[in-house]
């Protein structure tokens, strides 16, 4: 009994987390399109720090309850779940175009902070107060670029008035409802989740963090990125999911770690060096044509299965 209730509420939230997505897309980028914002910057900025917002209260959460497997897992779990589950099915769905800029920056700089965590990770054995400071600096660092990039875009774009006039204020509530609508899903069809994995499945704390609750976490990246290359908002697809692991690594694992000290195991060592080197991978096939294809999709999709299996045979 318990079992049907856990599948039927967590199917309620991912019913739940469709219509946020979908209204949340819209006011995003219609506010973009009204203020001459680069939709690039909406999707790096608002939408990642929005959809963000599952994984930081849940880390966090995590980080006080000393249940460090989760806090971890999630971060990690989650950001190549972005990468190789959500890019993949986006693309699968419509081709994605891959700024010029995302290939110069925004994905080097994905790069780097993940190799920057682990490196961490190595020397300290620990996320510390000293990690946390580093990575709170790296994410001011890059918002300092990003809205310097997009003042000079916006300057070099003109001001030719956008094709389509919406009211403000119902934009912000399109983003305001959608983003409440996400956040409240995505904890529905977490938190039952858990409790099939736990209490029918018996998966231990790296495991769910790693899978079901990255799985979970990234449910607000998947529907916004799958509604937006849908819609043919490509750019907020693609800097939805670079600015969401940005903000995961610098944001909240950065401001867990001055929360308190964050045990970093061998295993995850290996989880993160797997995520450097999906990043390298969406670098190479994004490089030539600054697209990623169907097929390229579908090669992220396979690397996820290959990991997938590679935990469960770890963790029998």
């Amino acid at each position: 009994m318990l079992a049907i209730k856990s599948i039927l509420f967590m199917v309620a939230g991912f019913i739940i987390l469709i219509k946020g997505a979908d209204f949340f897309v819209d006011g995003a980028s219609g506010i973009a399109e009204k203020f001459h914002i680069p939709q690039i910057v909406i999707g790096l900025t608002i939408v990642a720090f929005g959809t963000s917002a599952p994984e930081a209260a849940i880390s966090i959460s995590a980080a006080f309850a000393g249940t460090t497997g989760i806090a971890i897992g999630n971060i990690l779990g989650s950001n190549l779940l972005n990468i190789l589950i959500i890019l993949g099915i986006s693309a699968c769905i419509v081709p994605l175009h891959i700024g010029k800029s995302s290939i110069r920056f925004d994905i080097p700089f994905n790069l780097a902070i993940t190799l920057v965590l682990v490196l961490f990770g190595v020397i300290f054995g620990e996320l510390n107060v000293f990690s946390g400071a580093v990575f709170w600096m790296l994410m001011i660092a890059f918002l300092a670029h990003l809205f310097r990039a997009a003042k000079s875009e916006m300057n070099q774009g003109g001001l030719e008035e956008p094709r389509k006039q919406k009211n403000i204020f119902l934009l912000i509530l399109y983003i305001a409802g959608g983003m409440a609508a996400i956040i409240f899903g995505s904890d529905l069809a977490v938190d039952h989740a858990t409790v099939i994995a736990s209490d029918l499945l018996h998966i231990d704390d790296r495991l769910i963090g790693l899978t079901i609750i990255a799985f979970g976490t990234s449910l607000p990246e998947l529907m916004t990125s799958v509604m937006a290359a849908r819609k043919g908002n490509a750019d907020i697809a693609v800097g939805n999911i670079l600015g969401s692991n940005i903000f995961n690594i610098l944001f909240v694992l950065g401001t867990v770690s001055l929360i308190a000290p964050v045990a970093f195991s061998v295993s995850f060592v290996i989880d993160g060096m797997i995520g450097i080197a999906a990043v390298i991978l969406l670098y190479f096939l994004s490089k030539d044509d600054d697209t990623l294809s169907r097929r390229d999709g579908a090669v992220f999709l396979v690397c996820y299965a290959v990991y997938f299996v590679y935990l469960l045979v770890t963790n029998i």
